[in-house]
């Protein structure tokens, strides 16, 4: 019950205003057709012999009304219902998307915190309107089985008992079905986040050339299609196992309807009750039948979505490990030197350590070289001086200062930043070169564009630095990779932090624009601490 109460807090603070509105709405969609139905038995009774005309009118006209009444109530709640859904989808993509940057990167290193995600992602934006809807279908069944009893209770209560036993079953086995589908879902998480890697790689421009050069396309199209089979065969397996308790179920329905009305016409041939009663009593057990299925199905529906929705809160409760300290300290203005102290470090479920007792100072005022082989761990330390993540052993420093002492989010302003895997945003230029608007740029974005020698080619695209790059959107200009190494190059220079982190910074760069690079990291050098990391010596 905590996380259906959570699910339906959640709701209502996306919007209160369409929450309460949609209860509203659910009551009066309940109530209006108890209202006609009564109706319906006081218009049948007038039109017998000796009826009155001026009563017909009546009951017909308010019957009228109640069926205008109840499609605009029908009408406004189908809209409410889609600002309120818009409105939440809005909602949790904001809490999933906080919550993922939130949290450490070894999380991204771990599969089961993958897991975690889809299964969050898969549920997030329904489960939690689901879960509403489910509870305001239940307020509607109870008003609505409350108003049918009542009709019912005077006349003729064995109808009561019959129309409740009837519907057990069918509410067993929606229970049963509930918790096999979710079992079956939670089980196959990692199926399920293969199925969408296969897909990805079949249709993600990033995937493209290397698909069609080693045509690749039939081996993974086999590959989902396999997957699929096995989710769906497990699946089906079920669902058939189900139907047959469902139709079971069916039978059991059939069969009390056919005793009731039976049992109610026999009362009618004799004179027991009216036609009008015989037909307002025939409807409201049909409809009692009604409100009760739809009362299962709120109940078996918030039974299943509250474990569903369990997902989405066991990824909302995860906790980032990489924290600020409790009285932390200012990041010193100016940074003098960078210190990695008898470093040991390991990532998340590794086997080895990736860098052992390393130590490496560097100071202001030169290029200090990381050089090494592959797996070395050289990209390993500017994740590290990020505190991206912390060492097992050892001390990262500024200025002699333990990093853990600062705010994390301070530390990094202190830095720029050029990755080995840089992001190529499908965004402008100046997007790209000063993605943060509310960051202070101490540099501007034509500045650092030439710094990094990107200039030779922003000044020639359509829009210059307005150009949107990228094939993935309208109006987009392809770059090469040596181009988008160069912005990558200024977005880090934008910030003129005083350090500069470099790794392969010359990877994609050719002669000229190797050699510029050379001629900036030597006008920056002075002022500033630059740890390059290369696999060889071609900076200087």
């Amino acid at each position: 019950m905590k996380n259906l109460w959570k699910a339906l807090l959640m709701v209502r603070d996306c919007d209160p205003g369409s929450f309460w509105r949609r209860l509203v709405y659910q009551l009066l969609e309940s109530i209006l057709p108890l209202v006609n139905l009564y109706l319906l038995k006081l218009l049948i009774d007038s039109v017998q012999v000796g009826g009155d005309p001026t009563l017909f009118v009546r009951y017909l006209l308010a019957m009228c009304g109640i069926f205008l009444a109840n499609r605009i109530v029908a009408a406004l709640s189908g809209i409410n219902n889609d600002v309120l859904s818009q409105r939440l989808i809005d909602y949790l993509s904001d809490l999933l998307q906080r919550q993922s940057s939130r949290l450490d990167m070894q999380y991204y290193d771990n599969p089961t915190y993958h897991d975690t995600l889809h299964r969050a992602q898969q549920e997030a934006s329904f489960r939690p309107l689901q879960i509403l809807a489910n509870f305001s279908a239940l307020v509607g069944a109870v008003v609505s089985i409350a108003g049918v009893v009542a009709l019912l209770v005077g006349a003729s209560w064995w109808v009561i008992v019959v129309m409740i036993v009837a519907v057990l079953p069918g509410f067993a086995v929606r229970l049963y079905k509930a918790r096999q589908i979710y079992r079956f879902r939670r089980g196959n998480t990692q199926l399920y986040r293969r199925t969408s890697y296969y897909s990805a790689l079949l249709t993600a421009r990033e995937f493209a050339k290397e698909l069609r050069a080693y045509r690749l396309a039939p081996l993974f199209r086999g590959r989902f299609v396999e997957v699929r089979k096995r989710l769906s065969a497990k699946l089906l397996a079920i669902s058939r196992k189900l139907g047959m308790l469902d139709i079971l179920c069916a039978f059991i329905e059939a069969g009390a309807m056919l005793a009731v009305v039976w049992l109610l016409a026999h009362q009618a041939f004799v004179g027991a009750i009216t036609i009008g009663t015989f037909v307002m009593l025939f409807e409201a057990f049909r409809r009692g039948q009604g409100y009760l299925s739809s009362l299962v199905g709120a109940l078996s529906g918030l039974y299943d979505n509250r474990l569903f929705v369990g997902n989405l809160f066991e990824f909302l409760s995860l906790q980032p490990t990489i924290l600020a300290p409790e009285e932390p300290m200012s990041v010193p203005e100016e940074i003098t030197e960078v210190e990695f102290r008898d470093i040991t470090f390991r990532y998340p479920d590794m086997d080895r350590d990736v860098l052992s007792h390393f130590s490496l100072r560097a100071p202001r005022g030169k290029i200090t070289h990381i050089d090494g082989r592959n797996g070395f761990g050289k990209s390993t330390l500017i994740k590290l001086l990020l505190r991206l993540y912390d060492p097992q052993q050892g001390t990262v420093l500024l200025n002699g200062i333990d990093i853990r002492r600062f705010r994390p989010e301070e530390l990094r302003s202190r830095f720029g930043v050029l990755f080995q895997d840089f992001v190529r945003y499908n965004l402008t230029v100046t997007d790209n070169v000063q993605p943060n608007p509310t960051q202070a740029f101490k540099q501007s974005g034509s500045q650092a564009i030439k710094l990094a020698g990107a200039d030779t080619f922003v000044d020639r695209l359509p829009q210059k630095e307005a150009t949107v790059l990228g094939r993935v959107f309208d109006g987009g200009s392809e770059l090469s990779m040596g181009q988008w190494q160069r912005l990558a190059l200024a977005r880090a220079l934008a910030t003129d932090a005083p350090v500069i982190l470099l790794d392969e910074p010359s990877a994609w760069l050719d002669v000229d624009a190797r050699h510029h690079l050379q001629e900036t990291l030597r006008t920056l050098e002075s002022d500033k601490i630059i740890l390059l990391i290369t696999h060889s010596q071609n900076l200087d």
